[in-house]
């Protein structure tokens, strides 16, 4: 582009303005600006290859070269971070997080403590804030991890739960009940 005015600073700032109403501005260290002619598009180039876009609706889009990552905020205070291996994180203004992996599982963060996983085959963990977990499989299957047991529930309406203790307790659809011991010994087998 054409320049139309440059001016040269004691500081050793250089500002050019081109006729198209571009704005540039070269620091001393490398770093250097450019004002668009509409005077909100502002991009900003840093002598370590960071790039910093202001958008004309006010969305931020930092490029961070040595970390391959870009963080772009926009107006309505979203946050998303785009890392080089493919993971996505968005920070929501209310402080929820969705973390989307490079294997396209996704974690949601909530604000009262509970996180949400959903991997790839279907399954989804849900976290309580207490700790206990609850785990849906692709099948059919449920498992609920508490600090007392695990207990996983089948599509047949079997249960079968596991004490901390390593008592195991099996719970059949026709009203059969099968207890075993820590060892895996039968202790209790009331057949209907």
């Amino acid at each position: 582009e054409e320049i139309q005015r440059e001016t040269a600073y004691p500081d050793g700032k250089v500002e050019k303005v081109l006729k198209n109403g571009c704005h540039l501005v070269f620091f001393p260290n490398g770093t250097w600006k450019k004002v668009g002619s509409d005077g909100k598009t502002v991009t900003v180039t840093f002598f370590n290859g960071d790039v910093k876009q202001i958008m004309p609706d006010q969305t931020v889009i930092y490029y961070y070269a040595d970390a391959k990552t870009t963080h772009t905020t926009y107006s309505d205070g979203l946050e998303v971070l785009q890392f080089s291996n493919g993971q996505i994180e968005k920070h929501y203004p209310d402080g929820k997080k969705e973390i989307t992996f490079p294997d396209q599982t996704i974690k949601n963060l909530f604000t009262d403590g509970q996180e949400e996983s959903i991997f790839p085959d279907g399954t989804i963990v849900r976290v309580q804030r207490d700790g206990s977990k609850t785990i849906e499989f692709n099948n059919g299957q449920r498992e609920l991890h508490t600090s007392q047991f695990k207990r996983r529930e089948y599509p047949d309406g079997t249960v079968k739960t596991v004490y901390m203790n390593g008592q195991q307790e099996t719970k059949y659809v026709s009203g059969r009940v099968r207890v075993k011991d820590k060892d895996g010994n039968i202790i209790m087998d009331t057949k209907v």
